[in-house]
């Protein structure tokens, strides 16, 4: 009996693992929102991390992160690191390519609850006189992050707090062209 027990146990770990293995390699999230200003507006916002603050929904879940900007002002080589709650963790942002009112691209640390390093996109393009404005973030799925995906929907998740800063972002950059 205890044998057939440790046997079924057995074989319940090998089909977990196996479930796991075949989870895929990478991942991507992306979400998307058009907004009523212009590109170079919209780019503003996020090729400067000092203009995150106002935007950024994880800043809102722990606003009283331990923040710290280096490198450059704006642009590539700028550095924003983040130590927060439990909720937040901690990590580090480098934007590590920006073409003005198309594209600003983020190298991702994850330090704390855990290590990963991932990419975030930000794309603007010009449409019907709006800035469709797309936030994606991508990159491998370890072992870890695919187990964690199958209890968790990482994409409704981050996906929704995507969806949050977009809408803040727009009331920014709307009431800025506005002006």
């Amino acid at each position: 009996m205890l044998k057939s027990l440790a046997l079924a146990f057995a074989a319940l770990v090998v089909v977990l693992l196996v479930v796991i293995l075949l989870q895929p390699a990478t991942f991507r999230i992306s979400r998307s929102a058009s907004m009523a200003a212009p590109p170079a507006t919209v780019f503003a916002q996020v090729n400067d991390f000092h203009n995150w603050e106002a935007w950024n929904p994880w800043q809102k879940i722990d606003p009283g992160a331990k923040n710290t900007y280096s490198g450059a002002a704006a642009g590539p080589g700028s550095t924003f690191a983040w130590e927060g709650n439990d909720e937040v963790g901690a990590g580090r942002m480098t934007i590590t390519e920006a073409r003005p009112n198309d594209l600003v691209r983020v190298k991702l640390e994850f330090l704390k609850p855990f290590a990963a390093t991932n990419t975030a996109d930000f794309t603007f393009e010009p449409r019907d006189g709006q800035t469709a404005v797309t936030w994606s973030m991508y990159g491998d799925n370890t072992f870890m992050s695919k187990a964690f995906g199958l209890f968790m929907d990482m994409d409704k998740m981050v996906g929704e707090q995507f969806e949050k800063g977009l809408a803040d972002m727009k009331q920014i950059v709307e009431q800025r062209a506005a002006s």
